[in-house]
């Protein structure tokens, strides 16, 4: 099928992108191993999050929880994870929750994000993020924020994104 352009509107039958994510889940997510290939076919349609190899723990709509392993890929010179991995992580994180929530037609594309580093970051790390369904009906800024917790349940990161979400086209 062709995809949509910004001249021609997406079909009815074509599914939002939260919607395909989620009846991929539906297939895989409560399968032994379908939590690991569905974050490698995740990390796969989305090349630059699939580069800090996360693995998607819960999705639902609105709710997700990411984890990220403390692995020499992921680290800085500190012996830390990176910064950039856990901006990706929360960026992650937060487009999962929100997609997910979206009626299907609507899309969202982010455009800020504030990453606030409470402590170095060791382990293995989980990103934490809930939001309600966004309004839609126009094009509008949605504040979608998360938390990243190491072992010991302790917040590392804070990352607030904003996505513009509205109407499909």
């Amino acid at each position: 099928m062709d995809q949509p352009t910004p001249s021609r509107p997406a079909a009815s039958g074509e599914r939002s992108p939260g919607a395909r994510l989620m009846s991929l889940w539906g297939r895989l997510g409560g399968r032994p191993g379908g939590r690991l290939l569905f974050s490698l076919a995740f990390g796969w349609m989305v090349p630059y999050s699939g580069t800090i190899r996360a693995r998607i723990r819960r999705l639902q709509p609105g709710d997700a929880v990411v984890e990220l392993l403390d692995r020499r890929r992921v680290r800085n010179h500190l012996g830390s994870i990176h910064a950039i991995a856990l901006a990706n992580l929360g960026e992650m994180a937060t487009g999962l929750a929100l997609n997910t929530a979206l009626p299907p037609d609507a899309r969202a594309i982010l455009v800020s994000l504030d990453v606030r580093y409470v402590k170095k970051a060791r382990g293995r790390l989980t990103a934490l993020c809930r939001c309600p369904t966004p309004q839609v009906d126009d094009d509008r800024d949605v504040e979608v924020a998360c938390e990243i917790r190491d072992p010991s349940e302790e917040v590392v990161t804070t990352v607030r994104a904003t996505w513009r979400v509205g109407p499909r086209r």
